[in-house]
């Protein structure tokens, strides 16, 4: 069945295992590649590429969260993990959520870094805003992108050089490829799943996130059974704006309850 063919993905090291899922017009190496290096010394480490990133095929219909969630799943399964901590960033946290209200028995742990439960007019609005610039031109997106995932810790100390640099690195990562993960970004909606989550789950909000503001993951971390919250400095792109603190809190985290499942 379609619905439930691996993504492409990266897999190294070996051990119990860790899922990562990247978020919008990333891909795996480029949102997990320093966290994978990092811990591959003790997990085996699954990083899927979500429709139209890396290898794996745009969908030709719109996304379904549902059957990407088993598609993650089968990735994992396909990599011989039937069982794992599971961390996503942004949408990757969303979809995250998805895989461990529809599949308990296989998700260890839950990690959620600028996740949401809904939706709102104003992320909808936005994320349209992308989709149109994305296909006006990918620069202009690059620039908006510059100054809206980036805390203001960042963008304050940057030269007019290292604007210019980010800008062309958001600029590589965008083509229309990518229209497909924007548009599911649009019509998330989770009430129904979070209260099926029976993983242990820290949620993880960037205090000055402009994209999905911390509301959302307080929301989130509200709606999980057995969820802690932890808010840090920084914007929605902690993972690249402030890797360091972002991978140490996810594998600090994924440490802690990989001891405590006594796996």
């Amino acid at each position: 069945m379609a619905s439930r063919e691996p993504l492409d993905h990266v897999v190294a090291g070996s051990g119990p295992g860790l899922v990562l899922i990247h978020g919008t017009g990333a891909d795996a190496t480029s949102n997990w590649g320093a966290l994978i290096d990092a811990v591959r010394d003790r997990y085996t480490v699954v990083a899927p590429n979500l429709p139209g990133a890396g290898a794996t095929p745009a969908d030709p219909a719109p996304i379904d969260l549902d059957s990407l969630a088993d598609r993650v799943v089968a990735t994992a399964q396909a990599a011989g993990l039937e069982r794992f901590h599971l961390a996503g960033h942004s949408v990757g946290s969303v979809i995250a959520t998805a895989v461990a209200a529809r599949h308990p028995a296989a998700v260890t742990s839950l990690a959620l870094h600028a996740g949401w439960v809904r939706t709102s007019p104003r992320e909808a609005f936005m994320f349209d805003l992308w989709a149109r610039l994305l296909r006006t031109d990918p620069a202009l997106l690059a620039r908006q992108l510059t100054l809206t995932a980036m805390g203001p810790g960042l963008l304050g100390s940057l030269d007019d050089a290292q604007f210019a640099e980010m800008a062309a690195g958001f600029t590589a990562m965008l083509d229309e490829r990518i229209l497909g993960q924007m548009e599911l970004d649009t019509r998330i909606d989770l009430r129904d799943a979070v209260g099926r989550v029976t993983a242990p789950t820290l949620v993880l909000a960037s205090a000055d996130d402009q994209i999905i503001p911390p509301h959302h993951q307080r929301e989130l971390a509200a709606a999980i059974h057995q969820a802690d919250y932890l808010q840090v400095p920084g914007g929605h792109g902690l993972p690249f704006e402030d890797p360091a603190r972002f991978f140490s809190i996810i594998t600090e985290y994924v440490d802690r309850r990989q001891a405590q499942s006594g796996a």
